[in-house]
């Protein structure tokens, strides 16, 4: 069952959907998406309908600034991620049940190790293709990085659309590294494919290794970032689901 759902992160409203299972749930995740995607694109929505049959509700919501909430994505940045998905997390916790369990995708996997520490209840994380910090994401605009330092910002196509990058968000991501996954003391389940291009393997290696355990890696093959085939987004959301019940506590009765 899918609902929609609003909630305050700040003074802003940001949009997201809750996907239910039909039968009793057995616990709740929060799944954060890639940068400048939203809340709709097809890994988010796979993923998030797939976990339902396994018994997991799972919230997704648009970041400030994309998809139906609220914002400007210029005056967004790798801080403001991290107060959204906090917000996410009270409102689950306020009205339904708090998340135990956080699902990041690409940067939103960054963000989610970040915003962890925030999140009392959460048992389980679960990255997918994601960059060991936000710093990695400037490769994306690299050539513009002279005109954003020098104009204080810069119209960059991404994933074939339009954005403005401000230099308020080089200087926040700048702010993060890769300390705190160390700390984490949550079950950790790193998920990459060898091929990605967008953010290489590499970064799965840095995550990995910072962590203490326990923690899992689970290769994608020949998956691409997005996820764009089906059949890849069900295997990863059967893998999540079996690994996530080994860790989060749950009424199993």
């Amino acid at each position: 069952m899918r609902q929609k759902i609003s909630f305050k992160s700040g003074d802003l409203t940001l949009a997201g959907q809750l996907e239910t299972p039909t039968r009793e749930i057995k616990f709740y995740a929060l799944f954060a998406h890639c940068f400048t995607c939203g809340k709709d694109i097809a890994a988010a929505s796979r993923i998030s309908r797939a976990l339902t049959q396994q018994g997991i509700a799972v919230l997704r919501f648009d970041f400030t600034g994309l998809g139906n909430s609220d914002g400007d994505f210029a005056n967004s940045n790798f801080s403001s991620n991290i107060q959204d998905l906090v917000a996410a997390a009270d409102h689950l916790r306020d009205h339904f049940k708090a998340p135990q369990l956080l699902i990041g995708h690409s940067l939103g996997g960054a963000a989610v190790l970040a915003a962890a520490e925030h999140m009392n209840e959460v048992q389980a994380i679960t990255t997918i293709g994601a960059p060991s910090d936000a710093q990695h994401v400037a490769h994306n605009f690299a050539a513009h990085l002279d005109e954003i330092n020098s104009a204080g910002e810069a119209k960059v196509s991404l994933a074939g659309r339009e954005f403005t990058i401000k230099k308020q968000f080089i200087d926040d991501i700048a702010k993060y590294d890769s300390s705190h996954i160390s700390k984490l003391k949550r079950a950790l389940l790193v998920m990459h494919s060898p091929i990605d291009a967008t953010v290489k393997i590499s970064e799965a290696e840095k995550i990995y290794a910072a962590a203490k355990h326990p923690k899992s890696f689970i290769s994608l093959d020949d998956a691409d970032h997005l996820l764009t085939n089906k059949e890849d987004a069900d295997y990863v959301a059967h893998i999540i689901a079996s690994w996530a019940t080994r860790y989060v506590k749950y009424d199993k009765s």
